[in-house]
């Protein structure tokens, strides 16, 4: 069967990002006997027109469209991305159209209503998807099928993780342009979250066992970026590089005998990190770490149901300045139980602990099935009948009408900080200008060789 694989993501900020995803679908897919065709829609300037044209070249019997996010998940800053999903399905017709990815997974049955497809896949769709093709294509049933979404009908068999992660074909897409255009590759170790943030929802998509790709494997992979692609930076997509602790170290060796000269950076829980660690890591190659810190409250902390208090956000700060290790640490701000006060205790332990930077969120994504969605429809934010396909964020009341100025108000008056939502300190066009240089990694390491760029989006002060 001919299948059009689709990227839907156009979102550049801060910076392209590979589809992981359908790479991680093409192998499976050739190797049911498929005959392939991508189209990558991130830096089409006509993506409509783009789609016609490969309708009408390949002439597909399928098309698989990939939906990696519904919005920016950015307050008060939202743009959502569903419209322009669906001007691109719609030049589809003709073929069966299937939709699958991660922002799908969150709300399969409205996004598959919404924008008119025929099927939908949850979850993984490695296994799944190459055996919903075969039954299409003997005319047999398929919403037994584990994760797989009919239109005009609800119910949905629940998605079934992978039984191995394997690598991803990226022979499809443009590695090279990403490498250009992003700064680095993405590379995935491992799938699942057994934590408990009441926000997230890796455990929805990825279920909580954490299941490990063999470090040989990723090696494997590493290399062949390396030398196929010339990739010198990775970044490590996993939700948590740094857990299971062992692991993390296992593959540092692994990395720092492999001689690959590949630097890279990673998402990290700061409760799972220690000196050694941060060693290992410095000697594998990393040069930049992401803390998912969320608070420097230690109440809020609590609330947001982390798995780490204060003191691990102190020492694990303090890891990195020991190795020269940059570091960002990530908050979210409005969360249950948020106030003037706590807000403050934030601003407070980043003065002390001093990263390269603090990337600010306001406002928390509320997506159904997490904790924080029933907490939401408990204090009557939303109600259970929203569809949520539209963004809703959780703002708690007492902040609700001064947040956005308060953080603005705080941030404006340092230069590491970054307010996505707000436009402090990064803005889509100091982001355009950075790319015009030769930056390696996250973006956020260039805020100490610049000068403020801001914008205060509640007036002048």
């Amino acid at each position: 069967m001919k299948v059009l694989l689709i990227s839907a993501n156009r979102e550049r900020s801060p910076y392209p990002v590979f589809p992981i995803g359908l790479a991680y679908l093409a192998g499976p897919l050739a190797a049911a006997g498929h005959e392939l065709r991508a189209i990558d829609l991130c830096f089409s300037t006509e993506p409509e027109e783009d789609v016609t044209r490969a309708m009408a070249d390949f002439a597909p019997a399928a098309v698989v469209v990939s939906v990696r996010n519904i919005d920016n998940v950015t307050w008060p800053g939202c743009r959502s991305y569903s419209a322009g999903v669906k001007q691109a399905l719609d030049r589809c017709r003709g073929a069966v159209t299937i939709i699958g990815g991660s922002g799908f997974s969150l709300l399969p049955r409205e996004l598959l209503a919404y924008l008119g497809g025929d099927y939908g896949v949850v979850g993984e769709g490695e296994e799944v998807l190459p055996q919903l093709l075969s039954r299409l294509e003997r005319g047999e049933p398929v919403a037994d099928l584990p994760g797989v979404v009919c239109a005009g009908r609800d119910d949905i068999t629940p998605p079934q993780p992978v039984a191995q992660i394997g690598a991803p074909d990226r022979q499809l897409f443009a590695v090279e342009r990403y490498r250009r255009e992003g700064g680095m590759a993405n590379v995935q170790t491992k799938r699942g979250c057994p934590f408990t943030c009441i926000y997230c929802t890796y455990p929805l998509l990825e279920g909580r066992q954490v299941r490990l790709r063999p470090v040989a494997d990723v090696i494997a992979e590493l290399r062949t970026l390396a030398d196929g692609h010339g990739i010198d930076y990775v970044y490590f997509v996993d939700d948590i590089f740094n857990y299971p602790p062992e692991y993390a170290t296992e593959l540092c060796r692994a990395l720092s005998g492999a001689g690959l000269g590949i630097n890279w950076s990673a998402f990290i829980n700061p409760g799972f990190i220690t000196p050694r660690l941060v060693d290992e890591m410095a000697t594998a190659g990393c040069d930049a770490v992401e803390f998912g810190s969320d608070s420097g409250s230690p109440a809020m902390l609590t609330n947001l149901g982390k798995s780490f208090g204060v003191g691990e956000i102190r020492a694990a700060s303090q890891a990195c300045h020991e190795q020269a290790i940059d570091f960002a640490h990530y908050l979210l701000f409005g969360g249950p139980g948020e106030t003037a006060a706590t807000v403050a205790e934030s601003f407070a332990l980043m003065d002390e602990v001093e990263p390269t930077a603090v990337i600010a969120m306001t406002g928390i994504r509320i997506y159904p099935g997490t904790p924080l969605h029933a907490q939401a429809v408990a204090e009557g934010i939303i109600s259970p009948a929203d569809s949520l396909l539209e963004p809703a964020f959780y703002l708690a009341p007492t902040v609700r009408d001064s947040l956005g100025e308060l953080v603005t108000s705080e941030a404006m008056k340092r230069r590491n900080w970054v307010a996505p939502g707000l436009e402090i300190n990064m803005s889509d066009a100091l982001l355009e200008a950075l790319r015009a240089f030769p930056v390696r990694g996250p973006l956020w390491k260039q805020l100490k060789r610049l000068t403020r760029s801001r914008v205060n989006p509640f007036g002048p002060r």
